[in-house]
């Protein structure tokens, strides 16, 4: 999953850009999840909250303009991919002082904005971490960002992906258990039904059941809702993201 912040001052450059990304996800069958900022001081609140991958940044912007919340930004994250689009060239230049890593021209469009993503999506997929499964049908790698949940119904192993699909092998929980919980993103859930939930993709929690941004339905334990709660408090404000 790519997480992008967009920030411009101009609301129709928001939109503009929102309709794009919307189209980009759809047209190549990934998953993103992206933020919109008005203003520079908004932007820097949340980037200071919640790390995104890709932050597709105005120049022209009152108050703090776009070099200078990118200085700001680099003085505590330097992981960030930073797309500098705005309506004048005379900044490019200077966009390598913050280690941008690509200047576009205003109006944003799909012949100059595709790219760079179909770039930044491979280079996220390269780094990111994977699980290893022994399927039927042979042997794939699973990022870890990918999984929405894992049950497991007596010796069934179901991967349920945020696409939709849903990978099954035969196994135990002992064979994954502990692979899963040591990283920060999952939880937990249940013990009965036995359902470990990777947080990214938890889109509402209540102590009866959460659902993901699919639309899926999990059940939550009531005895381990207070224990998922906060974990899941924790993850949100957390500032140090997953790989």
């Amino acid at each position: 999953m790519l997480k992008i912040a967009i920030c411009d001052d101009d609301i129709r450059e928001l939109a503009r850009i929102s309709d794009l990304l919307n189209q980009y996800q759809k047209n190549k069958g990934i998953t993103l999840r992206y933020d919109v900022f008005q203003s520079s001081v908004e932007l820097l609140e949340a980037m200071r909250r919640h790390p995104y991958q890709i932050l597709i940044l105005d120049i022209m912007i009152p108050g703090v303009n776009g070099i200078q919340a990118a200085q700001e930004i680099r003085d505590f994250n330097d992981e960030t991919s930073i797309i500098f689009l705005t309506s004048s060239a005379e900044f490019a230049v200077e966009s390598y002082s913050v280690n941008a890593y690509s200047y576009l021209l205003k109006p944003g469009t799909a012949d100059s904005l595709y790219p760079v993503l179909d770039k930044l999506n491979l280079k996220a997929q390269r780094k990111e971490k994977t699980l290893i499964l022994t399927l039927p049908d042979g042997v794939t790698r699973l990022p870890f960002s990918r999984i929405e949940f894992l049950e497991v119904n007596n010796k069934k192993l179901l991967f349920h992906l945020e696409d939709g699909i849903v990978r099954e092998m035969t196994g135990t929980l002992s064979d994954f258990e502990e692979k899963l919980l040591s990283r920060r993103e999952f939880v937990k859930v249940h013990r009965s039904y036995i359902y470990i939930v990777n947080m990214e993709h938890i889109n509402r929690l209540s102590a009866k059941d959460l659902s993901t941004y699919s639309n899926r339905i999990v059940p939550v334990s009531r005895l381990l809702f207070s224990q998922v709660r906060e974990k899941y408090m924790d993850y949100l404000f957390s500032e140090t993201p997953a790989n």
